[in-house]
């Protein structure tokens, strides 16, 4: 029983820190009208490094970015697939929660990747982006605009469910950080970041419109993401517990990394975030290299691929069997190398 809690608080924590970092970036994204993604229109190397800092960013949204250029022609194959290279999903957010250097080390090496690998690529195949798409994440501005606070006032007075839900499940999760009975114990970097992150998110809810607080909150990251999120996190954590506890695991692992490490990169072929989780888990007990996360940060996209396979299945079926490929092959040279 013990162990079940300790991996369920673990899981809300994750999770918690998921669900804000994933509004943040989406707020912004709507605050700029997509400013921020306008910038990657330019030279191809321009293209390179835009399209893989954008995938680097955690979380899908770079990613769907990258798509919605790419079906313009507005980057070229070798871009596209780099961002895809250089995406991690909504792992990313799980791994800047448990491990923070590490994982900013992992972005900043896939970001490399994802360079190198566009032009490289661009300049062996010469396939042609697609033309046409209606996908935007922007929405027009009278309807979101994010910091209204003349709004605020009439927004409490006829206060939505889902932002009373939002609002009470937020306060009751910042008592519990505030008090230490979710995450740290003592008041250390960890738990400021976390108690000013909540209360930022708190500020948000309480200021954005309806629409927006409905359309990109509520239905998106919350009914969509959020549950996904904390299954998959405490699935994986309770696994790995009780891998360790009950089965000797460490050993089992460590006697068939290679396979691991294959296993790693055929897991992330699967255009989903969820089951890449149970190597980012395992990394962080100690029970795989970094070469392991590596391989399955390079092949997995989360659901960044999704948009594509809904304009052209050959494009999408091509940046995965590349994906698969440079994925496997730095992956097992960074294996044999140590890491």
């Amino acid at each position: 029983m013990a162990v079940v809690l300790d991996n369920l608080r673990q899981a809300l924590m994750v999770t918690v820190f998921v669900f804000v970092m994933m509004m943040f970036i989406d707020y912004l994204n709507v605050l700029t009208k997509g400013k921020m993604s306008g910038a990657i229109k330019g030279g191809l190397f321009r293209q390179y490094v835009m399209s893989s800092f954008l995938g680097a960013t955690p979380g899908c949204l770079g990613a769907f970015m990258n798509v919605s250029f790419y079906v313009r022609g507005l980057i070229s194959f070798g871009a596209v697939t780099g961002g895809m290279l250089a995406t991690s999903g909504d792992e990313s957010f799980v791994m800047l929660a448990m491990f923070p250097r590490k994982a900013l080390i992992l972005f900043f090496t896939l970001f490399i990747i994802g360079i190198v690998s566009a032009y490289i690529i661009d300049k062996l195949l010469k396939i042609k982006p697609c033309r046409e798409c209606r996908y935007s994440g922007i929405h027009p501005e009278d309807k979101c605009r994010c910091f209204n606070i003349r709004g605020i006032v009439n927004q409490f007075r006829n206060i939505s469910l889902s932002r009373f839900l939002m609002l009470f499940l937020l306060i009751g999760i910042l008592y519990g950080f505030i008090s230490g009975t979710i995450g740290p114990k003592e008041w250390n970097w960890q738990r400021i970041t976390f108690v000013s992150l909540i209360g930022l998110a708190n500020l948000i809810i309480i200021t954005v419109p309806d629409h927006y607080l409905s359309e990109h909150i509520w239905e998106h990251i919350f009914k969509k993401h959020l549950w996904r999120i904390f299954l998959w996190s405490f699935g994986a954590l309770l696994l790995v517990s009780i891998g360790l506890k009950y089965w000797d695991l460490d050993m089992f692992v460590k006697s068939h990394m290679v396979w691991v490490l294959l296993i790693s990169g055929v897991v992330g072929v699967i255009p989903e975030s969820g089951p890449h989780l149970i190597f980012v888990m395992m990394f962080a007990k100690g029970l795989v290299p970094f070469s392991v996360l590596l391989t399955s940060s390079i092949v997995q996209d989360g659901h960044g691929m999704l948009p594509l396979f809904s304009y052209t299945v050959r494009d999408s079926l091509l940046i995965k069997v590349l994906n698969l490929g440079i994925g496997l092959g730095i992956g097992a040279a960074a294996f044999y190398l140590g890491f």
